[in-house]
């Protein structure tokens, strides 16, 4: 039960932003960049490290929603997304996936905890600027989605299935249609 009368029963991040509309369209635009903008990082991969970050965090909500969401866009699907939850090292991804995904883990420990050697091992197996700056924002940013969710006790539906029917829509429309859609715009 939510620690807040929100209003509404939509799960997670969506039962905040019918809540506080003001803030459902700043957070859904820097999720929308992050996660479907230009980049040389495929929005599965994207996906995979907000998934991974929400797992470290324990943010079941948000792990659940973008793991079905990175599953939808990646070929090896929920498997894939389950055997990095366990352990992106053993994982069947690419070096630099794993390395972007130790970048990740380090900012979801503490920003303090990238260290440079992180960040060359990164550009040893290819990741570009932008894709660490990327990968570290998208870590930082799910540190905070993953708390506001979990700071105000919002509901987490058990069934899987309720993730992946969003997981279309998302793949196909993106965070701001969905937005546009619910009616979440902010209040006068």
């Amino acid at each position: 039960m939510p620690h807040i009368a929100l209003g509404s029963d939509a799960p997670g991040i969506r039962g905040l932003f019918a809540f506080r509309p003001e803030t459902a369209h700043p957070l859904n635009a820097l999720a929308e960049v992050l996660l479907r903008g230009e980049s040389t990082l495929s929005r599965g991969e994207r996906e995979l490290i907000a998934a991974y970050v929400s797992s470290l965090n324990e943010c079941r909500y948000c792990f659940s929603s973008h793991a079905a969401y990175a599953a939808a866009q990646l070929p090896e699907g929920m498997t894939l997304v389950e055997q990095v939850k366990r352990d992106p090292e053993t994982a069947p991804i690419s070096a630099k996936l794993k390395a972007l995904l130790r970048i990740a883990a380090a900012v979801q420990r503490g920003g303090r905890e990238v260290r440079e050697e992180d960040v060359a091992a990164a550009r040893a197996e290819g990741a570009t600027d932008l894709e660490i700056h990327d990968t570290v924002l998208i870590a930082a940013a799910f540190c905070m989605y993953n708390r506001y969710v979990d700071g105000l006790a919002t509901i987490a539906p058990d069934d899987p299935e309720s993730y992946a029917a969003r997981a279309a829509r998302i793949v196909s429309d993106g965070y701001l249609a969905l937005l546009a859609e619910s009616g979440a715009a902010p209040r006068p």
